[in-house]
């Protein structure tokens, strides 16, 4: 069992969790709990593209959730909002502005419940994945946070310590939904042209799972 001494900024125990999906999220949520923190899960993704896909995420990350008995906020989901946002960059490449927007659209939300619901302490899964630049998150994140007086933005490196890969084991142990593409619909439409380049076929959602029952374990 791993043990990391964590403490969020200022000595809180009160923390509220943007969660993304179960994988990127199992290491994350296993240090906070074990560490005795108050975490709340908030699941607000409306990039996440298309809605098969969405619901898949957000059962597997309710799933986890309820197993260690932390609360699950399900901010539901609004995908015409978040195309509404993101007119004019649906060609950005990947870690590009597109992104940063993303992000901060997401934690804006997560900040703004944190403030209506007495917590001063927001933090993201998002970081984890090799897939996203840490700093790029972060500075989203640290900008939703400022919006609100009091709200701050905790920068944890939840990579560290091996973090990255005690991710990939906890999704292994727990069977996670293993997707495919970061989320949205510019991620899911430059994954497939880049599969079918390679000869591979275009992405089968609700098909692969960490563990035993992936083919990509």
């Amino acid at each position: 069992m791993n043990e990391r001494k964590i403490a969020p900024p200022g000595g809180e125990k009160k923390v509220l969790l943007h969660s993304c999906c179960a994988p990127c999220s199992g290491s994350v949520i296993e240090d906070m709990h074990q560490a005795g923190l108050e975490l709340t899960v908030y699941f607000y993704n409306p990039n996440i593209h298309p809605r098969e896909e969405y619901e898949i995420r957000k059962e597997e990350n309710i799933r986890y959730a309820q197993k260690l008995g932390i609360p699950f906020i399900d901010a539901d989901y609004d995908a015409e909002r978040w195309f509404q946002e993101m007119k004019g960059h649906e060609l950005d490449e990947e870690r590009g502005e597109r992104c940063s927007m993303c992000f901060e659209m997401r934690f804006v939300k997560t900040a703004e419940y944190a403030s209506k619901n007495g917590f001063k302490i927001i933090t993201s899964c998002l970081g984890i994945s090799r897939w996203k630049d840490f700093d790029q998150v972060t500075r989203a994140g640290a900008a939703a946070a400022a919006l609100f007086p009091g709200i701050h933005y905790w920068d944890y490196n939840w990579r560290k310590d091996n973090g990255s890969q005690r991710m990939i084991q906890i999704a292994r142990n727990e069977s996670f939904y293993q997707q495919q593409y970061c989320g949205c619909a510019y991620s899911l439409r430059d994954t497939n042209q880049w599969r079918l380049s390679q000869g591979r076929e275009k992405i089968e959602f609700g098909k692969d799972y960490y563990g035993p029952k992936s083919a990509n374990s």
